[in-house]
């Protein structure tokens, strides 16, 4: 009787940043797929996520990647800075440079995280020991020989190992053998003795590792002498980075020759174009691996012999805090660089030890550490015992090991392993693999590579389908939680996300759920980690969609990014005009902002276009009533939204198109006391109650009703009932409407509105509609100073804020500053042209609104009547007459 064959396991040996993110990556791609397995990690370390590089405590120790590019995953890059303003410091951007030991803080939560959300698929444990050795079992799979007599068998195994010890082969034999000499700095407590001890220090190398230890060592009456072939320490990164730049063409197959003198050009061009030499070699990133693998071995040493301390201290950059820290001690003479290489090291009679260099200099200090980086991987005694049982096999010029791919390639074909590796030991394939945006997108293909054997043939089954028919890439639980949110979505109800993220958490690999999460977190402001959710849906769409489901992550993805949303998603409602959710999207309603750069008539059509495949549905209808509103055509609109209520009492968008209808055809009371009763009832649930309380808002300011307004705001309006955009489009605007027209007498609480909205939202806008309201909220609470700062910032947005928000500004500025005429010519210039903010006509309305008061502050009388007659020709409201018997009397 043969035993169960036990589950599906991945070992990863190390669980330093490569093991980490290998594990992260591992543990959320099994879960997508819904890929039960056991993962291990090996390592002695009390804490996974820190390995060497991200344990020391030191607060001067800082990244040398700007925290922008430092994410676990290569398709959420802001994924790092999120996690530092989520844990106490909310305003950290991606150009710092957070410390060592933060970062090695949030490798080990993201995996926490990443283990807490597998559970019940990936069962994870840790093994603090170490491997000693590999063999293979006849069955294929590899046991894992650990170091405190363990075994452990497993199907694949990853071998994060990081770099190598340094081995110290360019050391005399008396330095090695002295006490005084420290191999391996990084070893806890290694620097204990040099702390303790103020003599001078001799660090042998000049890079990044000698930096670190030379700001550790500083101190008074102490000198750090640092020594290289070269001398030469990092380059700081730019304190204000120049920004990106493309990559020169590099065809395949340029001679090292050629090679090195395209990139010198690029560089000049750089240095002409940019004024710096930092965005030229930042473009060739992406390409390294490819021009590295394109050269010859005689090449690939060439270039190391002559270009690589160049490259490496023009690559790997100190941190500008770390630089200027360097600058100081230099200065001061604390910090003394030499050129050579130690070619003698004799002991004296009082412990310290006299070094002599190539150079002819002489140094007496009482230390000597050993800074030259990582030894070769092939002498470590883990990769030794690959090497000599022919599993590994050393890499192109003794660096590293060879892969395929990342998998060991082993001596001979019968002696190959399950083994995978990735970071340092492919340094000989890559060049550059030792730094976190190439070690995560390793991580994330081996994970893929990892599981490949777990994938699930195709098989013909009946996929659910959403509340239109269209068929769902997922579960029929999942399912039936996204169609709840669809629902939502369409009728205007609040819960939406939650019923998105409810179908995710059940189906982590659901694309359409987590793109669904992504949009309403870009366009409806739901508490969503937007750039998580549009990666999740990325990611899913590769593993598990259909056609449908790809496109519209696609145009979610575009929208989001501000490339080409509107007309992917015009292409994405021509192939597939029943998918209800990006009809929703491309409709400029209460929910969505909609096609935006189109003519006016294009979501009428678009409209009118998809209504077969909706066949009446109440939802198409009620985005027709609200169009043809928009249109003018306010008969016809109550009609269709009155058919729509009959059908869904709760349908959102009707009841926002009968909500406008009442107020431009004049008809206050009854659309008051209607829109009242339905806010207090079927309204409870709706997810923009606020928008509806600011239309009945509307309909009190127009019955000239100041008590009702004031009742209003502060039960329904006010900040703290109401946040983010919607207290500047809703609350705001109402505020500044109440005092223009005498509703509101006393102060005006404007104040308590911005607080309620984010300071970017404020002073760097991402649409003119939202600007335009900005910069009423803004003059309400009288802000001359933030006024001009949000005209700034429009001058450089997109060309309506150009157009419209800038000048708006000046005009606004000028009426604040009671230079009531030119404010009342420059919003008089801006009527033509308002609609191209967006919105509505009942919101725009607002600038009509300043404009006459301005123009009854600057005394012209005559041309308020004017104003005031057209608008009373358009609706009715004792508001404006009131103004108009005032205007008569002044006459």
């Amino acid at each position: 009787m043969t035993s169960a064959r036990q589950r599906y396991t991945v070992a990863i040996v190390g669980a330093g940043a490569a093991g980490t993110l290998t594990a992260v990556q591992v543990c959320e791609t099994a879960v997508r797929r819904r890929t039960p397995l056991d993962l291990v990690l090996v390592d002695p370390a009390p804490e996974a996520g820190r390995g060497t590089a991200y344990a020391t405590r030191d607060p001067r120790h800082r990244l040398n990647v700007p925290a922008g590019n430092m994410s676990c995953y290569p398709d959420d890059p802001g994924h790092f800075t999120r996690w530092l303003c989520r844990h106490g410091e909310s305003e950290v951007t991606g150009a710092e440079f957070a410390t060592r030991y933060r970062y090695g803080a949030y490798l080990a939560d993201t995996l926490a995280q990443a283990v807490v959300r597998a559970r019940g698929v990936v069962a994870v444990r840790r093994l603090r020991t170490r491997l000693e050795s590999c063999t293979g079992t006849p069955d294929g799979r590899v046991d894992l020989h650990l170091a405190d007599g363990g075994r452990l068998t497993a199907d694949r195994a990853v071998l994060a190992t990081g770099p190598a010890a340094p081995h110290a082969a360019w050391a005399p034999d008396a330095l090695r053998g002295s006490a005084r000499f420290v191999a391996r700095p990084w070893t806890p407590g290694a620097l204990d003795a040099v702390a303790a001890d103020a003599s001078d220090v001799l660090l042998v190398g000049t890079g990044l590792t000698a930096v670190d230890l030379a700001l550790a060592l500083d101190g008074p009456g102490r000198t750090v002498h640092a020594v290289s072939r070269s001398g030469l320490l990092p380059q700081p990164h730019a304190l204000t980075p120049a920004g990106p730049m493309a990559p020169p063409p590099l065809p395949g197959g340029l001679s090292l020759g050629r090679l090195r003198r395209t990139v010198y050009r690029h560089v000049s061009r750089a240095l002409r174009t940019h004024g710096d030499w930092r965005p030229a070699l930042d473009s060739l990133r992406p390409q390294t691996a490819r021009l590295w693998h394109s050269l010859s071995p005689e090449e690939r040493a060439e270039f190391l012999a002559h270009e690589g301390a160049l490259w490496n201290t023009h690559r790997h950059r100190m941190a500008p805090a770390t630089a200027e820290s360097v600058d100081r001690a230099r200065t001061t003479r604390r910090l003394t660089l030499h050129s050579g290489t130690v070619t003698a090291a004799i002991p004296d009679p009082d412990g310290s030890l006299t070094v002599e260099l190539s150079d002819g200099a002489t140094l007496r200090v009482g230390w000597v550490i050993d800074c030259t980086g990582p030894g070769r991987t092939v002498d470590d005694p883990l990769w030794a015992s690959l090497t000599r049982s022919g599993a590994a096999v050393p890499g192109p010029l003794g660096m590293g090991v060879a892969t395929a791919d990342g998998r060991l390639r082993a001596a001979a074909p019968d002696a190959g392993l399950p083994l995978f590796t990735l970071g340092a030991p492919r340094r000989g394939e890559l060049w550059e693999t030792t730094a976190i945006p190439e070690i995560r997108v390793q991580a994330a293909a081996l994970a893929r590579e990892l599981l490949a054997p777990l994938a699930p043939a195709p098989r013909a089954t009946r996929r659910p389908v959403d509340g239109h028919g269209l068929a769902l890439s997922t579960h029929a639980e999942a399912a039936a939680a996204y169609r709840r949110g669809l629902d939502r979505v369409l009728k205007v109800r609040a819960g939406a996300d939650d019923a998105f993220a409810r179908a995710v958490a059940l189906d982590p690999g659901f694309a359409l759920g987590h793109a669904a999460l992504a949009l309403l977190g870009h366009e409806c402001g739901a508490p969503v980690d937007v750039p998580r959710a549009l990666a999740d849906a990325q990611r899913s769409a590769r593993e598990r969609a259909d056609a449908r489901e790809r496109s519209f992550v696609d145009v979610v993805t575009r929208r989001i990014h501000g490339d080409g949303g509107d007309t992917a998603l015009m292409h994405h409602l021509d192939a597939h005009p029943g998918d209800a959710l990006a009809l929703a999207a491309a409709v400029p309603t209460i929910a969505f902002s909609g096609v935006d750069d189109l003519d006016d008539d294009y979501a009428l059509r678009l409209v009118e276009r998809t209504s077969p495949a909706y066949d009446g549905h109440w939802f198409h209808t009620s985005l027709l009533a609200f169009l043809r509103q928009e249109q003018g055509r306010l008969h016809e609109a109550g009609e269709l939204a009155h058919r729509v209520l009959a059908t869904e009492p709760a349908a959102g968008h009707a009841v926002h198109a009968l909500a406008h209808v009442h107020y431009e055809t004049g008809t206050h009371e009854a659309g008051r006391d209607w829109l009242d009763g339905w806010v207090a009832g079927r309204g409870r649930g709706a997810v923009h109650r606020a928008h509806f309380s600011w239309h009945i808002a509307l309909h009190e300011l127009a019955l000239d009703d100041p008590a009702a307004v004031r009742k209003r705001w502060h039960s329904q309006l006010a900040p703290g009932r109401v946040a983010g955009v919607r207290a500047l489009v809703d609350s705001g605007s109402l505020l500044w409407r109440a005092r223009l027209s005498d509703s509101w007498q006393g102060e005006l609480p404007a104040g308590d509105v911005l607080e309620a909205v984010a300071r970017d939202v404020l002073e760097r806008p991402a649409t003119a509609f939202t600007a335009l309201h900005c910069a009423i909220a803004l003059t309400a609470a009288g802000d001359l100073a933030a006024l001009r700062r949000l005209r700034d910032h429009a001058a450089g947005a997109d060309a309506v804020q150009r157009e419209i928000v800038a000048p708006l500004c000046e005009a606004l500025a000028a009426l604040v500053e009671e230079r009531f005429g030119e404010a009342a010519r420059g919003l008089t210039a801006l009527l033509p042209v308002l609609r191209k903010v967006g919105g509505s006509a009942a919101q725009r309305e607002v600038i009509e609104e300043t404009l006459l008061y301005a123009l009854v502050s600057a005394g012209r009388c005559e041309a308020a009547q004017r104003l005031l007659t057209a608008r009373l020709d358009r609706k009715e409201a004792p508001r404006d007459r009131r103004m108009m018997a005032a205007l008569a009397l002044k006459g």
